[in-house]
């Protein structure tokens, strides 16, 4: 599934101004919401959590997301925690550690590193970089050693996972770059 940048702006648009009719189903308004707001931030592999547990030092640090998405966790093993937010693995932590081993658990969870990008096509140094806040794709573009003299600078595709299913969209050289994403330059044919 591709989406045009023009079209993903009209759909911004008209769910500013709230007049959009029945043409529009919730699932383009929840795509929407998923590209553009960083609260929706799903959690995947290569993403460092600090978990508190108050009163609990011992359970207490800082835990990866491994390569299969789960974060294995003292008393409780191996929880999955790819593709659900913070806030909804906090639940799952909370409820499982709640099932004979604390009683009233107090847990809080913040993402202290989150999982690398990837850009790749025609830039000088393709590859994957650290992840830094409110990142767009022409600061990707300036870590990867900037455009090839062979770059398409109109043609940049960023691939996505949107509510489990990978999701490509034309991007804008201002375009925020979210966690996982890969971004590609296209090859200009003149």
């Amino acid at each position: 599934m591709v989406l045009n940048s023009k079209v993903l702006g009209m759909v911004m648009f008209l769910l500013a101004i709230g007049s959009f009719g029945d043409g529009i189903n919730a699932q383009t308004v929840s795509l929407k919401e998923q590209l553009s707001d960083n609260s929706q931030y799903t959690l995947g592999p290569g993403d460092i959590l600090r978990i508190t547990v108050f009163k609990h030092n011992d359970l207490s640090g800082d835990y990866r997301v491994d390569g299969t998405g789960n974060v294995s966790f003292p008393l409780v093993g191996n929880i999955m925690a790819s593709g659900a937010t913070v806030s909804q693995f906090q639940s799952i932590l909370v409820e499982k550690l709640k099932a004979g081993f604390l009683v009233n658990p107090n847990v809080s969870i913040e993402v202290t590193n989150f999982r690398p990008f990837f850009i790749l096509g025609e830039v000088n140094s393709p590859g994957n970089y650290p992840y830094q806040s409110s990142i767009t794709v022409i600061n990707a573009v300036a870590l990867a050693g900037g455009f090839t003299n062979r770059a398409d600078k109109g043609d940049i595709t960023i691939t996505r996972i949107v509510e489990g299913k990978e999701v490509k969209m034309q991007a804008s050289l201002s375009q925020v770059v979210l966690p996982g994403d890969t971004i590609e330059v296209s090859q200009r044919l003149f």
